[in-house]
């Protein structure tokens, strides 16, 4: 069997989740990884060869499928249509406002070049949006509700330590039990923002910082903050290490319809309980790396999201043995 071969670009989180879903996939193996700062200076888990970025380009041979590491906000809408030039590539873009225009973007290198794309892939968007749809078309007349946490939120976390006199930070997002439970029970609320989810802050303030300033600025901080009940607990930085240390998350997709006169009621609930966020993550970027090189291989070209991919794809098992153990 020939295996799949995946060029790791960026090694932070995902990058290093990646490379360890590697190990747990039989017909997959890292052909390398691909940095932007100096290759003898990343140490990582495999035997495999740290590249410098700019040698990407000499390895269209020796490559499958490039899974992109980087981040939504800066790298992703750069690095995947410049890589999808070159290769197969999947990325896990979440910014969800601009999807649409990634996705063209990406369409556009791809197609050019013949190569297939898949971006926004993950848990959320990803695993949670295959849900929403399922949901939404089972259930036409229904409502939708996701609900994330409790987990922890790098990009909140990253605000609380830009604030004057923050040491360190992590912050929470915690679903509103009473608003769960509403939903699970059919009763269809309309919920505020406020009303599905707190969030709570664990503070490490620097030494003779004030500290009534840092909790009214965390709780006043729009687009994060402002529209939620939040607190703030100050901590010290050893109480942060051993207790705050890892990236949980996790959440609830649920579809709330009816069926026939609407006397029937149907609840449909996806749930994720993640003691690594981006562990899980690169999980599902492996499975969607396998179906690029088998949409690939059918000459299939273009910018492809986890709706267009058809479940049998990700699976390394045969169909005859997806029917016999699966179906």
């Amino acid at each position: 069997m020939n295996k799949i071969r995946i060029g790791i670009i960026g090694y932070g989180n995902i990058g290093r989740g990646v490379e360890a879903a590697i190990g747990h996939n039989a017909d997959c193996e890292l052909a390398g990884v691909f940095t932007r700062r100096d290759p003898q200076t990343v140490k990582i888990a495999s035997d495999a060869k740290v590249y410098a970025m700019d040698e990407l380009a000499s390895k269209k041979d020796e490559i499958d499928v490039c899974i992109i590491c980087g981040g939504s906000a800066t790298d992703l809408p750069k690095q995947t249509p410049e890589i999808a030039k070159m290769f197969n590539v999947i990325d896990s873009f979440d910014t969800h406002a601009r999807i649409p225009e990634h996705f063209a973007n990406v369409d556009a290198a791809a197609k050019e070049n013949g190569h297939v794309g898949i971006i926004s892939v993950g848990w959320d968007p990803g695993m949670f949006s295959l849900n929403r749809l399922y949901g939404n078309a089972i259930l036409p007349d229904g409502k939708d509700y996701t609900f994330w946490g409790r987990g922890v939120s790098q990009g909140h976390s990253d605000a609380i330590r830009r604030v004057e006199g923050v040491q360190d930070a992590r912050q929470y997002t915690v679903p509103v039990e009473s608003a769960v439970e509403s939903v699970r029970n059919g009763e269809n609320p309309e919920l505020t923002t406020r009303q599905k989810h707190t969030r709570e802050c664990f503070v490490v303030a620097k030494e003779g910082a004030d500290l009534a300033r840092i909790e009214s600025e965390i709780k006043n901080m729009p687009n994060y903050f402002a529209d939620y009940d939040t607190t703030v607990t100050f901590i010290s930085q050893e109480e942060l290490d051993k207790n705050h240390k890892g990236i949980p998350h996790g959440g609830f997709v649920i579809r709330s319809g009816q069926t026939g006169d609407g006397t029937n009621k149907h609840i449909i609930e996806y749930r994720l309980k993640l003691d690594s966020n981006p562990e899980f993550t690169a999980s599902v970027l492996v499975a969607f790396a396998r179906a690029a090189k088998r949409l690939a291989d059918e000459g299939v070209s273009g910018c492809k999201t986890v709706f267009d991919i058809a479940p049998a794809y990700l699976s390394p098992k045969s169909g005859e043995e997806l029917r016999a153990h699966l179906l």
